[in-house]
């Protein structure tokens, strides 16, 4: 990577027409820009001084107006379900949700030239303290892209930082995505958790859903015990999911369906031989919960209307499972808020004895900023309030295994074990909850498993019926999310699978996980046509047609 004063250029990718941005404008602030090197690598940081300390700042950042060069981008997805996919420069934002939009990525992007091979490669370092993104603009003949670090209107005394920018060439994309997440571990305040075994077991969500009962639940449990002691296979979490609360937010109410509650079935888990495991969302308060009831100001407000902020709204004949019609946002800065949601996870780890906790909707507590959220403590970045949640989590289940779902994938390092990096799986070849999630973003993010944090690329799904996917199809995902070498779990009643399904699934938690490479990663047009190098020197060739 070379700067000449005036660009950067690599490997025919040229980035000038530096532009400093306050506030997503061009601004006319002091800026200083300090260049690094370290061997291959430039380093680049941006501060601006002089700033009124009064003066709110919402984001700080600079823009390449001049891009030359480039083929397609990474566009990299903030948290487990916004998707991660190789955009053509050029390409409009769409009518999708904005945080989903090609032109918006987060953290890292991986430059491919318009001719040649290799990438060149833009990543934030720090991801502990605020939010960072890019924005892609311009034409196709004209690209812009934009770099900005999300202040949200901390404090400050004059001067205000981007976080650092590491700018480098690699010659295989996956590889220098790799370095990227390295140097994310290296410089993460707390080192990444990475299970030294693979995270192997059972999950009631795709089987069962939310119709689940005591009765049923043993009913698998007895399935997967014996499934697990016939075939000696490691399957070692058994794990119930969302179903046995009321409403979202009432975490220690248990519905009627479990009459005995949940300690004395979670010790009927582990007598089992399993390692107990429950779902809970602990951002998300239903607005027909009786802690929404009790407590309305544990809740972030919506500047704009005063009330509570909605993430997610169901006013139609579809209500989910619950009554709630809003979803509100657990204000993690309010301190009666706080000592109940700890008290949750004391419970639920030390009385109830969970040891596997699966977190879902993790993103409510980081999407906002202040233009659109109030909290109760002012002048914290969203980051620094969601890992004051995240932080209270780990400290009341200790080692407890965690899985973050819907989760920012850059601000858990250091504090879940293994991060869902797609949508859930679903019963169908393509569409939003389908295996084209899985395959594309288990190949884009693949490349922080195991080092970052383990990838979970959801549950297989091994039923004969009660799907629409072909043989073939339930066979090839099976292999692609076992081989990627992260989670493997199932959800299906595991004393009705086929026996050829019971058997593939054997092998695959036999197998020696040791993780996989994608070295088509970015070659091809969908990113789904892709050759699978396990690293244990074997080779796996998956054509998709998506």
């Amino acid at each position: 990577m070379r700067f000449d004063g005036q660009a950067f250029e690599s490997l025919g990718i040229r980035l000038g027409g530096i532009v400093p941005l306050l506030d997503g404008e061009p601004a006319q602030a002091q800026f200083a820009f300090g260049i690094e090197r370290d061997g291959d690598r430039l380093r680049l940081l941006v501060k601006v001084t002089g700033l009124d300390p009064a003066r709110e700042i919402d984001s700080i950042g600079i823009r390449f107006e001049q891009v030359q060069g480039l083929g397609r981008y990474l566009r990299h997805g903030y948290q487990s379900w916004d998707g991660s996919f190789f955009v053509e420069p050029g390409t409009p934002a769409g009518d999708g949700p904005p945080l989903k939009s090609p032109t918006l990525g987060y953290a890292a992007t991986a430059l491919l030239p318009a001719s040649g091979e290799g990438t060149v490669v833009l990543g934030f370092t720090r991801h502990d303290r605020f939010q960072s993104r890019f924005r892609f603009g311009g034409t196709a003949d004209a690209p812009t892209i934009s770099l900005e670090t999300l202040w949200d209107r901390v404090p400050h005394d004059g001067a205000v930082a981007m976080e650092p920018l590491l700018l480098f060439a690699g010659p295989d994309v996956e590889q220098a995505l790799r370095d990227w997440a390295g140097v994310v571990a290296a410089e993460s305040p707390l080192p990444p958790r990475v299970p030294a075994r693979r995270i192997t077991g059972w999950c009631s969500w795709y089987n069962l859903y939310a119709a689940i009962d005591e009765a049923n639940i043993l009913e698998h449990l007895r399935a997967a015990g014996t499934y697990r002691d016939e075939h000696q296979v490691p399957l070692e979490i058994f794990q119930i999911d969302d179903g046995f609360t009321p409403e979202m937010g009432d975490w220690l109410d248990v519905r009627p369906q479990f009459p005995r509650g949940m300690k004395p079935l979670l010790d009927d888990v582990r007598a089992a031989g399993f390692t107990p495991g429950l779902w809970i969302a602990p951002f998300m308060v239903g607005n027909r919960s009786r802690l929404f009831r009790e407590h309305p100001d544990w809740v972030i407000k919506d500047r704009a209307t005063g009330g509570p902020l909605a993430q997610m709204t169901f006013y139609g004949e579809f209500r989910w499972h619950k009554r709630s019609e809003e979803y509100y946002i657990l204000d993690a800065t309010h301190p009666e808020a706080e000592a109940y949601i700890r008290q949750v996870f004391r419970t639920w780890a030390r009385d109830w004895g969970a040891d596997y906790f699966k977190t879902d909707f993790m993103l409510f507590g980081s999407e906002h900023g202040p233009d659109r959220a109030v909290w109760h403590q002012p002048g914290l970045s969203r980051i620094e309030i969601w890992r004051r949640m995240a932080a209270l989590i780990r400290d009341e289940i200790g080692d407890a295994l965690w899985l973050g779902c819907g989760c920012p994938l850059w601000a858990s390092v250091g504090y879940v074990d293994a991060v869902r990096i797609g949508r859930d799986v679903g019963v169908t070849w393509t569409g939003d909850y389908s295996a084209e999630s899985l395959l594309r973003d288990q190949v884009t993010r693949n490349h922080a498993s195991g080092i970052l944090w383990q990838a979970d690329p959801d549950c297989v799904l091994l039923r004969d019926r009660f799907h629409e996917l072909s043989d073939d199809q339930v066979e090839l995902l099976a292999r692609f999310a076992a081989y990627a070498g992260g989670l493997l779990m199932t959800s299906d009643k595991l004393d009705e699978l086929s026996p050829q399904r019971a058997a593939l699934l054997a092998e695959l938690l036999r197998e020696p996980v040791s993780g996989c490479d994608f070295p088509l990663l970015g070659k091809t047009a969908t990113a789904l046509l892709q050759r699978v190098h396990r690293r244990d020197g074997t080779s796996f060739d998956y054509r998709l047609g998506l």
